[in-house]
């Protein structure tokens, strides 16, 4: 059995999750002590926390033998990511889950920097005074917004701040322009296009390059009257020159919902009257905390079951120095590999990755993530992204790397495991952000997320066969969720994704079926 600790309140929908899991036991210790909180950990496979946990180098030290950690929300500056990487810790976290909530957020900081509302009310309902002349504010149709990281968050500012009729530019260095330009949003490489805007919001992870990123040097630049809010990270303003330039009316306002300290209840911009605050609420939805612990819950899976490590931050390559569209494709790759071989039988002699399209630029970072998962099923923890070259040399196993123009799909990533008993090769693709698909099975079409329970079912291709399948199935009791069929020269290859566990009898009545040329189980 796999362990799996939950150090803080999630929303129960991820507890539902992992004690869902039959090979999972879950310890949920959101109430305990924090000083007694190491004991339990150790001995874990994978522990999820929040930002209540710290997760400093006196923690890691103390849980030694953890594989991963699984930071429910955004922000990782509780976890002392070094510490974690020197223990063989995989630090994850989730990166996209409240990126609707935190949006909103920022709108409605946005909204009340142009408009004060929030003072306005206080004064109507706690002080009874009706002065309408008071609250003047400013309109942010035909103003300019200058967003400050176009990722998940900041583009998503960037298309609702269209909607108000607002000019919008972008500064990210890291993103190609297209992304910006083609939602109508001005993309600039001089940082000092931003600053010349009437509103400026920052979505920037917050590291070494970006604390402090707006200090007097930047605030000096802008124009007089500038409106700023962050609702990213605490310190990405400096928060000296944020309280000096709104008590000497350069910046006309802040929203602010983040502090470099927190509880930030103490912090001297919570006394001016152009500062509206919030208390790190960009995350506090119903509906994103129930996407956090879900998230949360599934990355733990798959960490505590070795499959892959979802938003891993310390993996032996830099994610974060790789265009976006390949992330997925990384953990896509250690799926179908993995999925690859619960599917072969026999001592792997090679292993193959083929990528066709843009992606194959980055296929050598992705070989580990290939062998991970094709040795995962035999190896268990020995196998690890850092000796996996290393292990598949020892054994014996050859490894090549085949890249090619697109075709069919604009990028696509397949990985071959050949033993003495024959070749399996899996394909997958990405289709949007983050919609990963696996499309071809050997010379077989399908379509399927590469998630689940299955059973492969490859037969004859003649009529009975859903029949005699479903029968078999429906007879132990198991569910169908999902039927996708492909056919090819060779018969046809059925993926049958069920909800419960799939016994050795059963497999054993189907691969006795006479229009069956084999049946085998995985999941993923």
């Amino acid at each position: 059995m796999k362990k799996v600790i939950v150090c803080d309140a999630i929303h129960p929908v991820g507890f539902e999750i992992l004690r869902a899991q039959k090979d999972i036991e879950v310890i949920d210790a959101a109430s305990v002590p924090k000083d007694e909180l190491p004991a339990l950990v150790k001995g874990c496979d994978v522990a999820i926390t929040r930002s209540s946990t710290d997760c400093g180098k006196e923690f890691i030290n103390s849980v030694l033998g953890l594989k991963a950690l699984v930071r429910a929300g955004v922000g990782v500056d509780n976890v002392d990511i070094d510490e974690c990487s020197k223990h063989g810790i995989i630090v994850m976290n989730v990166p996209t889950a409240n990126t609707i909530a935190a949006v909103e957020m920022t709108m409605c900081h946005l909204l009340n920097s142009a408009r004060n509302y929030v003072a306005s009310v206080n004064d109507l309902q706690q002080n009874k005074t009706w002065k309408r002349e008071k609250w003047y504010g400013t309109e942010l149709f035909g103003k300019t917004l200058g967003i400050i990281g176009f990722g998940n968050i900041g583009s998503r500012v960037g298309v609702r701040a269209l909607g108000f009729g607002m000019k919008v530019i972008t500064y990210d260095p890291y993103i190609e322009p297209s992304k910006a330009t083609s939602v109508g949003v001005e993309y600039t490489k001089n940082f000092d296009d931003i600053l010349k805007c009437d509103f400026i919001t920052i979505h920037t992870p917050k590291n070494k390059e970006t604390i402090n990123m707006i200090d007097e040097e930047q605030i000096a630049k802008m124009k007089d009257g500038v409106r700023l809010i962050n609702c990213a990270r605490g310190g990405l303003y400096n928060e000296d020159a944020l309280l000096k330039n709104l008590q000497n009316g350069k910046i006309a306002f802040a929203g602010i919902d983040v502090f470099v300290k927190e509880p930030g209840n103490t912090h001297p911009l919570l006394d001016l009257a152009n500062v509206s605050a919030t208390p790190h609420l960009g995350a506090n939805t119903l509906e994103s905390q129930e996407n956090i612990a879900r998230d949360a819950a599934e990355q733990a899976i798959q960490a505590a079951r070795g499959i892959c490590y979802p938003n891993a931050l310390n993996l032996p390559i830099k994610t974060e120095e790789l265009p976006a569209y390949v992330e997925p494709f990384i953990e896509l790759t250690s799926k179908i590999a993995y999925f690859a071989a619960q599917l072969s039988e026999g001592a792997i002699k090679n292993i193959t990755l083929f990528a066709n399209g843009d992606i194959a630029e980055h296929a050598n970072n992705m070989l580990a993530f290939a062998l991970v998962g094709a040795l995962k099923s035999s190896l268990g923890e020995a196998i690890n992204y850092v000796n996996a070259s290393f292990v598949a040399e020892e054994k014996g196993i050859q490894t090549a790397i085949q890249t090619k123009p697109a075709s069919g799909y604009k990028n696509k990533i397949s990985v071959q495991i050949t033993t003495d008993n024959g070749s399996v090769k899996i394909g997958g693709t990405v289709f949007g952000d983050d919609e990963q698909r696996i499309v071809t099975m050997g010379d077989f079409k399908t379509d399927f997320k590469p998630k689940g329970r299955m059973i492969v079912f490859k037969n004859t291709d003649v009529p009975g066969v859903i029949r005699d399948v479903s029968s078999i199935l429906a007879s132990a009791n198991i569910n169908i969720a999902d039927f996708r069929l492909g056919r090819g020269d060779g018969g046809a290859l059925a993926v049958i994704l069920v909800d419960q566990e799939v016994s050795k009898e059963v497999l054993a009545k189907l691969n006795a079926l006479e229009t069956c040329i084999w049946a085998r189980c995985a999941e993923l």
